[in-house]
């Protein structure tokens, strides 16, 4: 069976302490209102320049939520797996920052 590129990596897990996640989540809280007045603004017929810079504002605001997260998980993840000598550690982070860099 082919192996699905889109497909998380259920096996592991990331364990994160609590003000970690809360800020992981609001950040993502605050995405969530931004991709929601979006939806308003096309609903409501607002200027095309108008959205577009909000719709810049979210990737921005993406961008940087994954740069945060990807910081942490170099500095936890792959250095841990690094120690403990997995193979492939390298190779995932490399697949990642190549999606994230697309």
């Amino acid at each position: 069976m082919a192996e699905n590129k889109n497909s998380c990596n259920c096996n592991k897990k990331t364990l994160r302490d609590i003000d970690e996640k809360k800020k992981l989540i609001n950040r993502l809280s605050r995405i969530e209102g931004q991709i929601r007045g979006i939806k308003n603004m096309v609903e409501n017929d607002v200027y095309c320049v108008d959205i577009l810079t909000q719709s810049a504002a979210v990737s921005k605001a993406f961008d940087s939520f994954n740069q945060e997260l990807l910081n942490k998980h170099i500095n936890t993840c792959v250095v841990r797996d690094i120690k403990e000598d997995k193979d492939g550690v390298i190779d995932e982070l490399m697949t990642i920052i190549s999606k994230l860099t697309k």
